[in-house]
């Protein structure tokens, strides 16, 4: 199967096409699809889903796809690699959003623009992307990546208003603020600790346990760990961080204590797992 790599942060692209030119293939990068106009299906990985005008999709690295298009159809593509998500230009803030949605992407089946408000705004900005690609003013460059920033935004509210929740009981707002902490707090281990999570919602130890454990299903703290594991994996994938960098930024003693960890969530070493 072909893989396409990309050597620039982002490229931004229109296409109008009666035929998809490439086979079924993968990408070394995440690749964000508009459709501005035309119908047809697309296949990711072993899933099929109808596209309009004003669908989208999100494609992460190693996401297998291909286009079946009925009605001649134009396409916005914005292709980034890490190389964009570790850029000045972007606060942290919104990469650990990104990241967070990334990790959840394949939650939210089909187009991800969901959010009908969102949708004139989108287009907007997709349609201003494009008069700077073409016009290629003043400053062109640099309004641009505010405008990939932006776009960037409003695909992480999408995610992560239309996932579905990892809860039994949609009303449990006290949960969803339980979770959002532990997201929010993940490379601080004090942080995420019993003890500092019950004081930041003024409950005891051992009942905010049990109300966890209630509602969620899994205990807190194979959640807290399950979350931190998935997001070394995505290091992993998508980073060339080098392990020293990992073990800093997720609070860990050292390079043993990682490896350990990380061998316990997934039966293999972060190097091992790398390498595979």
């Amino acid at each position: 199967m072909k893989k396409e790599d990309l050597y620039e942060p982002f490229s931004v692209s229109v296409q109008v096409l009666e035929k998809y030119p490439v086979d079924k293939h993968k990408h070394s990068f995440f690749e964000l699809v508009y459709v501005l106009s035309g119908a047809g299906e697309q296949r990711i990985n072993e899933n099929k889903f109808t596209y309009q005008a004003g669908d989208m999709f999100l494609l992460t690295p190693g996401d297998s796809h291909c286009f079946d298009i009925q009605e001649t159809t134009t396409f916005f593509f914005l292709r980034f690699n890490n190389i964009y998500l570790k850029s000045s230009g972007i606060v942290k803030d919104n990469v650990n959003r990104l990241e967070h949605a990334l990790m959840n992407v394949n939650q939210v089946p089909g187009s991800i623009l969901k959010n009908e408000s969102d949708k004139p705004f989108v287009r907007m900005v997709i349609d201003a992307m494009i008069r700077e690609q073409v016009n290629r003013d003043l400053c062109w460059d640099k309004i641009t990546l505010q405008l990939v920033n932006t776009l960037i935004s409003y695909v992480c509210r999408n995610i992560e208003k239309y996932q579905p929740a990892e809860i039994k009981d949609d009303k449990e707002e006290k949960l969803f603020d339980i979770l959002q902490y532990i997201q929010s707090n993940i490379y601080s281990p004090k942080s995420i600790m019993a003890e500092s999570i019950s004081e930041k919602f003024n409950l005891s130890v051992s009942y905010i346990g049990r109300y966890f454990k209630k509602n969620h299903g899994k205990t807190m703290q194979e959640y807290v760990s399950n979350y931190r594991a998935k997001m070394i994996e995505n290091r992993l994938i998508h980073s060339n961080m080098r392990m020293s960098e990992i073990v800093d930024e997720f609070g860990f003693v050292d390079e043993s204590h990682l490896n350990k960890f990380f061998k316990k969530h997934t039966g293999r070493t972060p190097s091992e797992f790398r390498k595979n």
